[in-house]
């Protein structure tokens, strides 16, 4: 079992965008289309003195109309945990910083979006659970393969 704990969980930034109102709530026509989101994570890691590390779960969440690819809504946000890590295992400390702490914070960003979405007058948006080891495996084997053809040359 990896040895950690999180000392601290806060939101270092948080931007949340919705260019197109009120034209959107005024809009009478369906030919806009259905909304369609995309959504990003990415993970910074920045160690420190005394097995301290800061981990950034960096969200960006990206509402369009698939139309006319209208921006509905944009939001970005850095979620970060101060983590103290006993481990040695350099793979272990890797997995547990890249999968296990941003599984633990990621559940105060889904809040976050829920509650910033709601609350700027569009219907609630609850994000699914992640994945983050089958992200960490996919961008490990991604990794691999970009490695291999500068091998064989």
């Amino acid at each position: 079992m990896p040895k950690f704990n999180i000392i601290s969980q806060f939101l270092k930034d948080i931007s949340f965008e919705s260019p197109n109102v009120p034209e959107l709530f005024f809009k009478q026509d369906k030919d806009g289309g259905q909304a369609k989101i995309e959504m990003n994570f990415d993970i910074n890691i920045k160690g420190a003195e005394n097995n301290l590390f800061m981990v950034d779960l960096i969200t960006k969440v990206h509402s369009k109309l698939d139309k006319d690819e209208k921006s509905i809504f944009l939001i970005e946000s850095t979620y970060s945990g101060l983590v103290q890590c006993e481990e040695k295992d350099e793979e272990a400390k890797k997995r547990l910083l890249l999968i296990d702490v941003p599984t633990l914070l990621f559940p105060a960003v889904r809040a976050m979006v829920t509650r910033l979405t709601s609350e700027s007058g569009f219907p609630a948006f609850t994000m699914q659970n992640i994945d983050f080891a089958a992200l960490y495996e996919q961008r490990q084997n991604q990794a691999k393969n970009a490695e291999q053809p500068a091998a064989n040359q």
